[in-house]
């Protein structure tokens, strides 16, 4: 099961005299990812250090603190509470006192957690698109039985012998409801698989 931010939020934490400002967004896509990025980037700070995770996809950046002690304590403050389509990022003003690396570590990664442990956090679900051709007198039965598949009708499109509909649902639900239409046309409405697609969202 994963999650992502219900809303952007942010954690200004000060650790001996310098400034971290954890900022952390939802995301829809690699590319808004990096658009965050480089409006923040026109900030001025000592660094914008950050990590991503978009499903498999996934990114981070030290810029210019040492190696591994900002962007990857980050993307695991990230996966660490099962988050995905997040965006974090680190801002830090140098307050003239040396961390360490250790000290780097806790502090990025820690603000990370800290943030995340304070945001409100929603279900990814990852969602189905089914389509099928159905008879005129069994619609209105569809039409009451999706929600309790947490389906929504997409889009209906009428013909002389019925009505083609296109259904989003969880991918967890697809089966029960296949199982379900099969019953009730005894066997007559197939799904067009060919059609169908997911995406992860909430």
């Amino acid at each position: 099961m994963a999650f992502t931010l219900a809303s952007a939020t942010e954690l200004l934490e000060e650790i001996k005299k310098s400034r971290f400002l954890t900022r952390a967004f939802p995301i829809n896509s690699v590319e808004q990812a990096e658009e965050i990025i480089e409006t923040v980037r026109k900030e001025e700070a000592t660094h914008h250090c950050y990590a991503w995770k978009f499903h498999q996809n996934y990114r981070f950046n030290d810029d210019g603190e040492p190696t591994g002690t900002a962007g990857k304590p980050i993307l695991n403050a990230i996966e660490g509470r099962n988050c995905d389509c997040v965006l974090v990022i680190v801002t830090r003003w140098f307050g003239g006192v040396k961390l360490g690396t250790g000290g780097l570590v806790r502090a990025y990664g820690g603000g990370a957690a800290r943030a995340l442990q304070n945001a409100e956090l929603v279900e990814l679900v990852d969602w189905q698109n089914l389509t099928f051709h159905c008879p005129f007198n069994l619609l209105p039965i569809i039409e009451n039985e999706v929600q309790n598949f947490l389906a929504q009708i997409e889009n209906r499109h009428f013909d002389d012998s019925g009505c083609e509909l296109t259904l989003r649902l969880p991918k967890a639900e697809q089966q029960n409801f296949i199982d379900w239409l099969k019953d009730k046309s005894s066997g007559k409405i197939l799904i067009d698989r060919e059609n169908s697609h997911s995406d992860m969202s909430f």
